[in-house]
């Protein structure tokens, strides 16, 4: 059993939480603020798919809706590699925490982690922007 490194990335929204869940947690709207699912997503059963340009096409499966604002979601790559995602909308009195654990992946290098960590929080910002026009 082993751990890799992770880290957090998070961001304040000045919106009510409940709302900035509601508009997260639909894969109609991550094309609009996660540049990864840019080119969208087709509902296919339980799951979601969609190109991932370079790394060919992606399957997305999400929890399902619930009241704890949690998005976690599975993506399968095209070579059956399985990535957990942690993705959170957490209360904060009037507001909320947007919160997302980039878990380093085995065959990623520093840089590589790096990137991912700093798209991530790129994605979130692009979250923040259009919650909060």
């Amino acid at each position: 059993m082993s751990v890799h490194a992770a880290r957090v990335v998070h961001l304040s929204v000045d919106r009510d939480w409940r709302e900035v869940y509601a508009f997260a947690s639909k894969p109609e709207n991550m094309p609009h603020w996660a540049s990864g699912l840019a080119a969208g997503l087709r509902r296919d059963g339980e799951d979601w798919v969609g190109d991932g340009g370079p790394i060919g096409e992606i399957r997305v499966r999400f929890a399902p809706e619930n009241p704890f604002g949690v998005i976690d979601h599975t993506v399968t790559l095209a070579d059956g590699t399985v990535v957990e995602n942690a993705l959170r909308v957490t209360p904060n009195h009037d507001g909320a925490e947007v919160s997302f654990v980039v878990i380093r992946q085995a065959a990623q290098d520093d840089a590589a982690f790096e990137a991912d960590a700093a798209h991530v929080a790129q994605d979130l910002a692009a979250l923040k922007r259009l919650l909060q026009t």
